[in-house]
């Protein structure tokens, strides 16, 4: 019997960001058990001819990194499914092999792909239960099948398909009709429409016992595996299982065109900038900024002196930090903030973002004593973004005598969560003024 549990070996994840609740997902998974084995297949083959893009869509990168990798990262984060099987075209094996090694990917392996969808599929099917090669372990009791350009799907869906599947031998996600579906005539005139309100879009993920879906690809026609594209009919029409159609949440939406890949990393942002980690050296200006910001930023904020003993637990839980200094120009305290992230492989999946905040208190109007140097910091955050860290600053000169105190807070409270939301590359490297 497996248990969900997390899994502390791999770089954090922002992976159960998707709906407001998270948190109370994850103590819904920890009583969650499952007693049977659970595969995946990806097939991932598309030529992604409507995105109008050169490059399939499963390989467009987004925030540094291929979309497929999110939707592998999905399925890998569930402790209770066992292997993954990532279907390609033949001439893509060495670059999805690469995705990989390069994000860290486990018990997911690489499997050539035929002339078709449902080929593919088949070839994904049939190495997970080939005991004959060295790299397959038993064959599942159940399969999950999905498309590795649906990054969005979540355990708690998983596990009502996996678990739905086992029971009754297939089982599949649908999603209301959003739009009326009409039949035309060979002269393009209407024909006739269907009531929308009996019908449903099928969807992914689809889960079956090994067996049914491997005899249903046994029997099936060559015309079904050239022109199908329904795996749960297979299954009626092949072995007689009768699916258990299930509805999925919003977030099963597939990438399809070029702005969904926009869609998708908007989506990618909004997780990863919901909470931040302020560093604050200790010192009472640094203190008293951060308290401020707490109160200014619209996310939730940690407040640290530093990153080290218990404190480093902030390297593990926060995709943003920001560094307060008052120590002068030299941006030691973030350089160290840096190299701890790099210690803890923290942007392995995902880029971390740093702001640097640069605090002059002043007595007098002076404008340049105690500020970083450009050229510094600019070669520190060059350095930094080659090991996806992107390093911004922001400079806050505040006149004691003054009483603008909170409208500097806004202004760096405001810049602040704009360069962690945006995440802007063009932008690392520049100090900006408060």
């Amino acid at each position: 019997m497996q248990e969900d549990s997390d899994d502390t070996d791999r770089p954090g994840d922002p992976g159960r960001f998707l709906t407001r609740d998270a948190g109370l997902r994850i103590d819904k998974a920890a009583k969650r058990c499952v007693d049977f084995s659970v595969a995946v297949v990806l097939p991932a083959g598309g030529t992604g001819e409507r995105t109008g893009l050169q490059t399939p869509k499963q390989f467009c990168t987004f925030l540094n990194r291929p979309l497929i990798s999110y939707t592998i990262q999905a399925f890998e984060r569930v402790s209770w499914i066992e292997n993954i099987v990532v279907v390609v075209a033949k001439e893509s094996v060495d670059l999805m092999t690469d995705i990989l090694q390069r994000f860290q990917h486990r018990k997911v392996r690489v499997v050539p792909g035929g002339s078709s969808r449902h080929r593919s599929i088949f070839y994904g099917v049939r190495a997970l239960g080939d005991v004959g090669d060295a790299s397959a372990s038993v064959k599942p009791e159940v399969v999950i099948i999905h498309d590795a350009v649906r990054p969005f799907v979540e355990e708690d869906f998983l596990y009502e398909i996996a678990m739905a599947a086992k029971e009754q031998g297939a089982a599949g996600a649908i999603r209301p009709l959003v739009s009326t579906v009409i039949a035309s005539t060979p002269e393009g005139y209407l024909d006739h429409s269907l009531e929308r309100a009996k019908y449903r879009a099928s969807e992914m993920p689809q889960g079956f016992l090994y067996d049914v879906i491997y005899q249903a690809y046994q029997r099936c026609s060559e015309s079904d595996f050239q022109f199908g594209t329904e795996c749960l009919h297979l299954a009626l029409q092949y072995c007689g299982t009768n699916a258990k159609l299930i509805e999925g949440p919003p977030t099963l939406w597939k990438v399809t065109y070029k702005q969904d890949l926009a869609a998708a990393e908007s989506i990618i942002k909004d997780g990863l900038s919901r909470s931040a980690c302020v560093i604050t050296g200790g010192s009472d200006p640094a203190v008293e900024l951060a308290s401020a910001l707490r109160t200014a930023m619209d996310m939730e904020l940690d407040v640290v002196p530093d990153v080290v003993g218990h404190n480093a637990r902030c390297l593990t839980k926060d995709w943003n930090f920001i560094q307060v200094s008052t120590s002068g120009s030299c941006p030691s305290e973030v350089e160290a903030t840096i190299r701890a992230l790099e210690s803890a492989n923290r942007a392995a999946l995902y880029p971390v973002a740093v702001v640097w905040v640069q605090l002059n208190v002043l007595d007098g109007p002076s404008v340049s004593e105690g500020m970083a140097e450009p050229a510094a910091f600019t070669q520190l955050a060059s350095g930094a973004k080659l090991r996806n860290i992107l390093l911004y600053g922001i400079q806050l000169r505040h006149l004691k005598e003054t009483g603008y105190w909170e409208r500097s807070v806004g202004r760096v409270a405001e810049m602040a969560s704009a360069l962690i939301r945006d995440r802007t590359p063009a932008l690392v490297g520049q100090l900006l003024q408060a």
